[in-house]
């Protein structure tokens, strides 16, 4: 039963950000990438906060809670987002959904390391049908590795997925004691505070333009709180693999909703992926 609420979880954050990566690339034909992640961070730290003011429920964090603040905040929102927002001016957008969010080749073995999990034959192939069903989507055969802009923007989004799994462990190793939505806005702030002197710094002429304020406020006032909220708690309650393999529905679905909004052509790479990647989900949850 645990299993199966933490699966409508990692279900919800599917959707919201597997719809947030078509928004936020939209978005960006009138933003810049820092100052559009600095935006979302700071307005869903800001909602978060006033609805839990409402409820009555804002209140500092807990000394047994401010680790796994710190490593949400600090890895997961603040140098995950900076590291993709950067790597999106020098690799193609949909190269980047899918790499960032292959946490798989981090998040396994860091469970197994550091948790002790036991990954069954299942689920390591499981893995394999999905990093199969990523490469598929990332294409590596058809870039130019010699350009030294693709190779670290790649670089970027593999430290990215390495931050996102430690911050996935820190969440298991020290779970919070406190609601996980109550502590959203701090950990949300702390993104924020880490994204926006980037954006002073590399950014100082960018911003906001007012067509992408709509989409700037749906992510900021929906998809991220809520989606951020669900992909923590399932990466909390699922096992490694389980989880890893599940995050690779995020750009599967956030490819298909491109293509239908935004006319992105669909190609057999997409199809041949789609279906390894789902095919490696059902073989990890059954596994």
């Amino acid at each position: 039963m645990k299993d199966a609420a933490a699966l409508r979880l990692l279900l919800v954050a599917v959707v919201l950000f597997g719809g947030a990566w078509p928004v936020t690339k939209d978005a960006l034909a009138d933003a810049t990438p820092l100052w559009f992640g600095t935006s979302r961070a700071a307005l869903a730290a800001l909602v978060a906060a006033l609805v839990l003011a409402v409820l009555g429920r804002l209140r500092v964090p807990q000394p047994a809670d401010r680790k796994a603040v710190l490593f949400l905040g600090l890895f997961q929102l603040g140098g995950f987002f900076a590291l993709t927002h950067l790597a999106v001016a020098l690799v193609p957008a949909g190269r980047t959904a899918v790499l960032s969010n292959v946490v798989m080749y981090w998040l396994i073995p860091l469970s197994v390391l550091l948790l002790g999990e036991r990954v069954s034959r299942a689920r390591w192939i499981a893995a394999g049908l999905g990093l199969a069903g990523a490469a598929v989507l990332i294409g590596p055969w058809s870039l130019d590795w010699a350009d030294r802009g693709v190779l670290i923007g790649h670089l970027m989004l593999v430290v990215a997925a390495l931050l996102w799994s430690i911050a996935i462990i820190a969440t298991r190793l020290w779970p919070p004691r406190a609601p996980m939505l109550e502590l959203l806005p701090w950990c949300f702030g702390l993104g924020a505070l880490v994204l926006a002197p980037l954006a002073l710094l590399l950014e100082p002429g960018g911003g906001i333009g007012a067509a992408s304020w709509p989409h700037m406020l749906f992510i900021g006032l929906i998809a991220a709180p809520l989606g951020t909220w669900s992909v923590v708690e399932a990466g909390r309650r699922l096992p490694g693999a389980v989880a890893s393999v599940g995050f690779l529905l995020v750009p599967a679905f956030g490819v298909t909703l491109g293509a239908v909004w935004l006319g992105e052509p669909v190609g057999w790479d997409v199809i041949l992926a789609g279906v390894l990647i789902v095919a490696s989900v059902i073989v990890a949850v059954r596994g």
